[in-house]
């Protein structure tokens, strides 16, 4: 099947062919008909099956014909993260050049400014994070009532990151007969709960997963102790062929330690982290595009919106929490038919973790094997000290001349030092006795001014002068 069966105007497959393509994926063949054909749709499909364009490209076509009103976007893209909304963007832009749509992007950690007047010149599609299209909504510069077509994109993602109450409020502010068209990676109940909802008689697409059927990408995992990852990160990144790389970890920490870690080793390398404002992630990430790093050290944040070409490794630095997550990241290579390997770090606490990542992807995953000299070494050293401790070391044979000072040392010599030691303790002990008076004095009442006025007990030892 060829991208000219789908049912595309000549003006969008000249915009195909000219991207590089001729041949839909399996999510394309099946959804861009039953979008064209205006019905509800759920497809369960993974981030790299091409997903992006099975409701990118209908919609441009769908959108070919209408008139844009100030404040009322004609249909609205909800997407989890900005990298993610910044790359459905880049797919409008690059589909759509033959059509005259006007597109907006509104997401957070950019001047809100810049999008409220593209709105009110009237956009076709609005591509939106939930945060701050509620945002603009409650400020009253939108109005969704002019909404015919929604796309809840990475729903499940949606679900973890807590959008789920914003989106039940996006919906219910849309028009009842409008055409929606929801995609998630898996179905939890509370998302079929929410398709159910707002959704009206869905066509259920479903492909597999590129996990489990992707032969582009070659998986291994690396079993090391938590204080090796990095010394085998290094290791790799010189010995296996990489050419760009994209690692991946599941703290912002860790991800600005490791960056900075890499850069200290002489690797061309960059972050991004939510941490980050949009402007500081768009460089970075154009720079990685662009060559200027070879690697890209990420968060989960970005897991899910990289779309790069050439990319031929990426390292789990970390396990993933979440399976699902591991399919996200992988799939960041062997992207358009190219080849990429991916190594996921295991160690001990990550047991249950790398379970459950080969229990969704249905198999295991084959044990790189790897010869860790440097890290066992320095593990080894304290083992030895412990095994020689310094108390041990006056067994050892004495040799030179202080050898024979200690053999000369009489050991009766020291009888006579102890003898002599024992008057010193006796004459000791009268200081003892006023020691023990003083605490007595502490409770007297107080003494006199005068003298010969004291008609109180005599001390102890004041006794023989009493007599």
């Amino acid at each position: 099947m060829k991208f000219a069966d789908l049912g595309l105007s000549d003006e969008l497959l000249k915009s195909v062919l000219d991207a590089g393509y001729d041949t839909p994926t399996a999510i394309q063949a099946q959804a861009i008909p039953s979008v064209l054909m205006m019905r509800d749709l759920i497809g369960i499909a993974q981030t790299g099956t091409g997903k992006t364009a099975s409701f990118v490209l209908p919609m441009i076509d769908i959108l070919a014909h209408g008139r844009r009103r100030a404040l009322m976007p004609r249909s609205l893209i909800l997407e989890p993260t900005r990298e993610l909304a910044a790359q459905v963007a880049e797919n409008f832009e690059k589909y759509g050049r033959n059509h005259d749509l006007k597109m907006a992007l509104l997401i957070g950690g950019v001047q809100m400014g810049d999008q409220v007047k593209a709105l009110q010149d009237g956009v076709d599609v609005l591509i939106a994070t939930p945060g701050r299209l509620m945002d603009l909504f409650e400020r009253g510069k939108i109005m969704l009532n002019g909404c015919d077509l929604l796309v809840i994109d990475e729903a499940d993602r949606m679900l973890d990151m807590g959008f789920i109450p914003d989106i039940e409020t996006i919906c219910s502010k849309l028009p009842a007969q409008r055409q929606t068209l929801l995609f998630s990676a898996t179905m939890p109940p509370v998302i079929k709960k929410l398709a159910d909802k707002f959704l009206s008689n869905p066509k259920y697409i479903e492909v597999a997963r590129p996990a489990s059927n992707n032969s582009n990408i070659v998986q291994h995992k690396v079993r090391m102790p938590s204080r090796a990852k990095r010394e085998v990160l290094r290791h790799l990144l010189r010995t296996d062929n990489v050419s760009t790389a994209i690692i991946f970890a599941n703290r912002k920490t860790t991800v600005r330690e490791l960056a900075k870690s890499l850069q200290q080793s002489g690797f061309s390398a960059g972050e991004i982290h939510g941490d980050m404002d949009q402007n500081a992630r768009n460089a970075e990430l154009q720079k990685f595009k662009d060559g200027g790093i070879t690697i890209l050290v990420a968060s989960d944040v970005a897991a899910r919106g990289l779309d790069v070409k050439g990319v031929s490794h990426v390292f789990n630095y970390d396990t993933p929490w979440h399976p699902d997550d591991y399919v996200h990241r992988i799939g960041r290579t062997g992207r358009a038919g190219a080849t990429g390997r991916a190594f996921t770090f295991v160690t001990d606490e990550d047991a249950e973790a790398i379970a459950n990542v080969e229990k969704l992807t249905g198999g295991k995953i084959p044990e790189f094997k790897l010869e860790l000299a440097e890290p066992a070494a320095a593990s080894e050293g304290p083992a030895k000290r412990e095994r020689a401790p310094r108390a041990e070391r006056p067994e050892r044979k004495p040799r030179g001349a202080k050898a024979a000072v200690v053999e000369e040392v009489p050991a009766v010599e020291e009888a006579p030092v102890a003898r002599a030691e024992a008057p010193v303790r006796e004459a000791r002990a009268p200081r003892i006795q006023r020691d023990e008076f003083r605490p007595q004095r502490d409770v007297l009442p107080d003494l006199p001014s005068a003298p010969g006025e004291w008609n109180g007990p005599v001390p102890g030892f004041l006794s023989f002068s009493a007599l």
